[in-house]
């Protein structure tokens, strides 16, 4: 093959183990190629079962095992009782987004009074401040829930404190030694929980803490007494699937259950505000974590990054049709125009980047850049670089910054420790993503702190140039039946990452742009077959040019399946990562068998 590829990456073929995958074929009747696909995810042959078919009942644990569970559930009971007013205080994100709306929509049910508020991102920042606190407070809440965020907010739960009201923290974010005095704090990333539920997103905590309360009114005959059905907590698992997925936790143990049994949630369309953005993005076919991920996330991350941030809370707690298809068209305005500003400032960083280039992780500034877009700029380029990003806008010689981090370095701990440091204001974060507030004088200092963290932990030569495959594959496997063989390894995600395959030696029939920036082939291969592609966000790079204008070359493409359903009928296409010409060799990466 060419040493370099289109993106510039060589094709590195996983390895895999033989004797395991025989082994699999004959104890676990399986087809060669999910074996072959498990054997190279290195899945230990005690999981197969729980892996290929996850079950919530016998991957679910008691929700006590997370720290200060039982607690927290006492305390929401007697709320109940008593009928106190709650305020739940979530994030503007989607993870805060679904567990705001996961809280809320439960108390609906048990007609319990509540109040939700979701900070500013621009003019309050991210997580519990004591404004937000004293707005809710004066409209008499006297129990605050903080979702997806709190786990480090002193200031706030002391204030809350003092005004004698009571907060309960269900956060998933790392966490130092020393916490806030609340109530409770239920998260799976404290230093002295022990549930090894450490994966789970803000909404997968939620869920665990309907499951206690659910229970413990249970118990107590609380439903019968007070004439109320007792909610079904599995038609609340399309928020737990949507903030799972959005927030990009590994997709292994529970939260692979709590995504394959939300979809199916999300398919009955049972919330409103789901369902009617769902049509508004005129998603025909069934919903998947690639919709999730790329086309409803987004939009309900808009609001909070350039419009009204409790858009997306509010929409999937709206039960009025009206009210729902006017958040869900605001949202998808502010989604274009999201587009539009995150385009213009990948421009500008782009042009910052010469003399970082050869950096281990990615640090850039400059004054006044969208704070609302600045975290998409970093993922997409840690995803163009294969490095950790760290975007910081300067604002009166204050920085804010988002970071993105690649699989083996927590940006979080790295946020916490130059915290403790001094070096940054404030900030926090978990394993892939994080933010933090820095004076912009300390902004070179924390630069070589974290990259002097990133050589002490990753020490080894950082190479970013690969591009791993799962298998090479013949155009005329690309049917229905081979699809449906991959799709026993989903749901796919972060900690399952779809398989990437190869196709040799196609060649470009016809070519044309969809969307804005997709480019939408059909390709000829050598024996024949037809197959059906798309590349996406690909109309100004190389690789989009090439399928464009290329019409008589064959190649090879990598990249992954796609089943689109259509009037009944399902076509497998092709979605195309990157296309190398003249391949003369596979080269292999070992990979061991846990």
């Amino acid at each position: 093959m060419n040493d370099l590829s289109i993106s510039g990456k060589k094709w590195l073929y996983k390895e895999y183990n033989s004797a395991y995958v025989n082994f699999l074929k004959e104890n676990y009747f399986l087809d060669e190629i999910t074996a072959k696909l498990l054997s190279i995810r290195n899945i230990d042959q005690k999981y197969i079962e729980s892996f290929l078919k996850p079950s919530i009942k016998n991957l679910i644990p008691n929700p006590n095992v997370l720290k200060d569970m039982e607690k927290t559930s006492n305390r929401l009971l007697e709320a109940i009782n008593k009928n106190e007013k709650i305020g739940i205080f979530g994030d503007y994100d989607v993870d805060g987004a679904s567990s705001t709306a996961l809280i809320g929509n439960y108390l609906k049910i048990l007609k319990q009074n509540f109040d939700i508020y979701i900070p500013d991102r621009k003019l309050e920042g991210y997580g519990p401040s004591v404004k937000g606190f004293k707005k809710l407070i004066d409209k008499n809440v006297s129990l605050i829930i903080t979702v997806d965020c709190g786990t480090m907010s002193f200031e706030a739960i002391n204030f809350a404190n003092q005004n004698n009201v009571d907060v309960i923290v269900l956060d998933h974010h790392q966490s130092e030694i020393n916490l806030p005095k609340a109530y409770s704090i239920v998260n799976p990333n404290r230093l002295d929980d022990d549930s090894n539920l450490n994966y789970l997103c803000a909404a997968g905590v939620c869920f665990m803490t309907l499951i206690a309360i659910n229970s413990n009114l249970r118990k107590k005959n609380w439903f019968t007494k007070n004439n109320i059905s007792e909610p079904n907590l599995l038609d609340f698992l399309d928020l737990v699937s949507l903030g799972t997925i959005c927030d990009v936790v590994p997709l292994i143990g529970l939260n692979r259950a709590l995504v394959k049994q939300g979809l199916k949630i999300i398919n009955l369309r049972k919330n409103l505000g789901l369902k009617t953005l769902i049509d508004l993005c005129k998603i025909e076919t069934k919903t998947s974590t690639y919709h999730l991920g790329y086309v409803i996330g987004p939009r309900i991350n808009a609001g909070g990054r350039v419009g009204k941030c409790s858009h997306g809370a509010k929409l999937l707690l709206n039960s009025s049709p009206q009210e729902s298809f006017q958040i869900a068209q605001e949202l998808d305005q502010f989604n274009s125009d999201r587009k539009k500003l995150e385009r213009e400032l990948l421009n500008v960083v782009l042009n910052t980047l010469n003399k970082n280039l050869n950096d281990p992780v990615l640090v850039l500034c400059g004054n006044n850049w969208h704070e609302g877009v600045i975290g998409i700029i970093a993922s997409r380029l840690k995803e163009k670089f294969n490095k950790p990003t760290i975007i910081i806008s300067i604002h009166n010689s204050i920085g804010k910054a988002s970071a993105r981090s690649t699989l083996g370095f927590d940006i979080g701990a790295i946020i916490l420790a130059a915290v403790q440091d001094k070096i940054l204001i404030r900030g926090g974060g978990h394993k892939m993503a994080g933010g933090f507030s820095i004076e912009e004088n300390k902004i070179e200092e924390f630069k070589k702190f974290v990259i002097k963290r990133f050589k002490i932990k990753m020490n080894k030569k950082y190479d970013k140039t690969n591009l791993y495959l799962d298998s090479l594959i013949s155009a005329s496997a690309l049917n229905f039946d081979f699809y449906q063989k991959i799709e026993k390894l989903s749901p796919f995600g972060s900690g399952n990452p779809e398989p990437r395959f190869e196709l040799e030696n196609v060649k470009v029939i016809k070519s044309s742009v969809v969307g804005e920036r997709h480019v939408k082939s059909i390709l000829k291969s050598k024996d024949g077959s037809i197959v059906k592609t798309i590349s996406f966000n690909s109309l100004d790079s190389d690789l989009g040019q090439f399928l464009l204008n290329n019409k008589t070359n064959t190649f090879n493409i990598v990249g992954k399946l796609s089943l689109n359903e259509w009037k009944g009928e399902k076509n497998v296409e092709f979605i195309i990562d990157d296309i190398s010409v003249n391949k003369t060799q596979k080269n292999t990466v070992p990979s061991s068998i846990g």
